[in-house]
């Protein structure tokens, strides 16, 4: 089993000290601007991947 990635930065200030929150899971907070945030997954789009190249190097 591996780990989650961690976020590089606050999505608030962009700051990149952050360290794990103590409330769990997904819950990280800024050192620099002084707030805690949560991240998590959403799920799967229905649409699925979709490829936007046709094939050829536009010039």
């Amino acid at each position: 089993m591996s780990e989650r990635a961690a976020p590089f930065y606050c999505p608030y200030c962009g700051d990149e000290d952050l360290r794990p929150h103590e409330t769990g899971h997904g819950a990280w907070e800024c050192a620099s601007c002084n707030r805690a945030f949560r991240l998590g997954f959403l799920g799967l789009l229905t649409r699925g991947l979709q490829r936007n190249d046709v094939g050829g190097d536009e010039i």
